[in-house]
C-alpha cells in the first residue's frame, strides 16, 4: 500500500523532558509496570493454586488479570525504551502491529467484564439456578467469544488504517501508536474511513457498557429485595469491585473512541490513565475489596515462605 512506501517509521512526540526528569519519569512508570504485573500474576497464581477460587466470578478474574497483563505489555515496555531514547521511533510495520494487538487485547477486555457482569447477574437473581446456568461448558464459551470478537473487531480497525496514505508529517502525539492519532496524520480524505472506525469502536464498547448496565439495574432491583441489611451488604460487596473497575475502563474508552478521530486532542492523562493505570488498579481493586482474594493469597503467601 502507499503508506508502506510513504512512510517508514514515526516518531512520538507526546512526552518531552529534559534528560533529568526524563530519567525519574522512567523509574515512576518502570515501578508501576512491575507492579502491574506482580499483581496479576499474583493473581493468577492464587486462583489456580486454591480450589475454593475454582468458580466462574475468580475464572473470568483470572482471564481479566491475562488481559491486563498483555494489554499493558503491548505499549508500556516500548514507552519505557522511548524514555532512555533520545528520538523516539517505531517503524510502519510495528506501529500497525502495536496497533492490531492493542486493540484485540482491549476489545477482548470489554467483553469480559460484559461476561463478569451477567455472571454477577446470575448469581443474585437466580441464585437457585447459578450452577446450572454457570456451567463450565458456558464459561469457557463465552471466554472463546471474548478472544473471536477481539480478532474480527482488531482485524476491522487495523485494515481501515492500513488503507489510509500516510506521506507525511511522521510524527504522533501518542506514546503508541493508536488509530486517533494517527488518522491526522493521512494525506488523504479520512471521513468514510473515520465513521466506520467510530462505528465498529462504539458497538463494541457502547454495546458492551450497555449490556453490563442493564445486568447491573437486574443486580440493583434484586439487592433492594433482600429483606436483611447483611443480606442487601453481601450482595454488594461481590458487585462493587468489578463496577469499580468497568466505571474506571469505559470512562476513557468513551472519551477516546467515541468521537471522530479528527477531533482528537492529545490528553496524556487520560492516555495514560486506561493503557497503564487502570491495568495496574484491577488487582488492588479486586484484592482490597474481596475476603476471599486476601484469604487465599496470605495461604499461598505462607506456603511459599515456609
Amino acid at each position: 500500500m502507499a503508506s508502506i512506501y510513504n512512510i517508514t517509521e514515526f516518531v512520538f512526540v507526546i512526552f518531552a523532558f529534559n534528560p533529568n526528569i526524563q530519567y525519574f519519569v522512567f523509574f515512576i512508570f518502570l515501578l508501576i509496570y512491575i507492579l502491574l504485573l506482580s499483581g496479576n500474576i499474583l493473581i493468577m497464581l492464587t486462583i489456580k493454586a486454591d480450589y475454593r477460587l475454582h468458580n466462574p466470578m475468580y475464572f473470568f478474574l483470572g482471564k481479566l488479570s491475562f488481559i491486563d497483563l498483555c494489554y499493558s505489555s503491548v505499549t508500556v515496555p516500548k514507552m519505557l525504551i522511548d524514555f532512555l531514547s533520545d528520538r523516539k521511533t517505531i517503524s510502519f510495520n510495528g506501529c500497525i502491529t502495536q496497533l492490531y494487538f492493542f486493540h484485540f487485547f482491549a476489545c477482548a477486555e470489554c467483553f469480559i467484564f460484559t461476561a463478569m457482569a451477567y455472571d454477577r447477574y446470575v448469581a443474585i437473581c437466580k441464585p437457585m439456578q447459578y450452577s446450572t446456568i454457570m456451567s463450565k461448558k458456558l464459561c469457557l464459551w463465552m471466554v472463546a467469544a471474548t478472544w473471536a470478537i477481539g480478532f474480527v473487531h482488531s482485524n476491522i480497525q487495523t485494515m481501515l488504517t492500513m488503507g489510509l496514505s500516510f506521506c507525511g508529517p511522521n510524527e504522533i502525539n501518542s506514546f503508541f501508536c493508536d488509530i486517533p492519532p494517527l488518522i491526522r496524520l493521512a494525506c488523504t480524505d479520512t471521513t468514510m474511513i473515520d465513521a466506520m472506525i467510530v462505528a465498529n469502536s462504539g458497538i463494541v464498547s457502547l454495546g458492551c457498557f450497555l449490556s453490563v448496565l442493564i445486568s447491573y439495574i437486574g443486580i440493583t432491583r434484586a439487592i433492594f429485595k433482600i429483606r436483611t441489611v447483611e443480606g442487601r451488604h453481601k450482595a454488594f460487596s461481590t458487585c462493587a469491585s468489578h463496577l469499580t473497575v468497568v466505571t474506571i475502563f469505559f470512562g476513557p474508552c468513551v472519551f477516546i473512541y467515541m468521537r471522530p478521530s479528527k477531533t482528537y486532542q492529545a490528553d496524556e492523562v487520560v492516555t495514560v490513565f486506561y493503557t497503564v493505570i487502570a491495568p495496574m488498579l484491577n488487582p488492588v481493586i479486586y484484592t482490597l475489596r474481596n475476603k476471599e482474594m486476601k484469604t487465599a493469597m496470605k495461604k499461598l503467601w505462607g506456603r511459599n515462605t515456609k
